[in-house]
C-alpha cells in the first residue's frame, strides 16, 4: 500500500512540475511575441510597481537561453521538493517565493529589474540538502547529499559579481529555502537539541 502511495505522490510531483515548467515556456513565447513586455513585471526594488514582481518574477525569464538554463533545475530539484510530500513541497516553494522576491525587493540595488526561477532554484537546493538533517530521515538525508554533490558549484551565484546575474535572488531564494527546512522540520525542537 505504502509503495503505491509513494509512486501515485512522484506521479502527481512530475505532473505539477510539468506543468509548471509548461507555464514558464508558455510565458516566455507570450512575452517574446508582445516584444517582451511581460520583463516589466520583474522585481524592481523599493518601487510600488516592482512589489508585483515579488509574485510574477520566478515566472518570468529575460530570454530564452535565460529559460533554458532555468529548466532542468527546475525540472529536477522542483520534483524532488515536491515528491516527498506535495503538501510540504508546495508550502516550502512558497515561503522561498515570498523570501526570495522580498529580500530582493528590499535589498537589491535600485533602478533594477530582477525575474526568474533561480530563486526556487537557490531556495530548492538549500531546502534539501537541509531538510533531511533536519528530520533526520534517511531518506531525505540521501537526496540533500545527492542534491549537494550536483549543485554545490551553483551556490556561487549568490556572491556578487556576474554581471547580468541577480546574486541578489541567489541569495535570498537560498536564505528562503533554509527558513522552509527549519519552518517544516518534521522533528520538535527538543529532537533538534540532540
Amino acid at each position: 500500500m505504502q509503495t503505491a502511495q509513494r509512486h501515485d505522490a512522484w506521479q502527481q510531483s512530475a505532473v505539477l512540475v510539468g506543468a509548471f515548467v509548461a507555464v514558464l515556456w508558455g510565458l516566455e513565447i507570450l512575452d517574446t511575441a508582445s516584444d517582451h513586455a511581460l520583463d516589466a513585471y520583474g522585481i524592481q526594488p523599493r518601487s510600488e510597481e516592482g512589489l508585483v514582481g515579488i509574485a510574477a518574477a520566478p515566472l518570468l525569464h529575460f530570454g530564452f537561453g535565460h529559460l533554458v538554463s532555468n529548466t532542468v533545475p527546475v525540472a529536477v530539484l522542483g520534483f524532488l521538493t515536491l515528491a516527498t510530500g506535495i503538501a510540504r513541497g508546495l508550502l516550502a516553494t512558497a515561503i522561498i517565493w515570498v523570501v526570495g522576491g522580498l529580500g530582493v525587493w528590499v535589498f537589491a540595488q535600485p533602478d533594477s529589474n530582477h525575474a526568474g526561477a533561480s530563486v526556487l532554484i537557490f531556495g530548492w537546493i538549500v531546502y534539501l540538502v537541509v531538510r533531511g538533517f533536519l528530520n533526520r530521515r534517511s531518506t531525505e538525508i540521501l537526496i540533500g547529499v545527492v542534491v549537494f554533490l550536483l549543485y554545490s558549484g551553483a551556490l556561487l551565484g549568490v556572491l556578487p559579481g556576474q554581471p547580468g546575474v541577480s546574486w541578489q535572488g541567489h541569495l535570498f531564494g537560498a536564505i528562503g529555502g533554509f527558513v522552509a527546512a527549519r519552518l517544516l522540520t518534521n522533528r520538535s525542537r527538543d529532537d533538534l537539541a540532540y
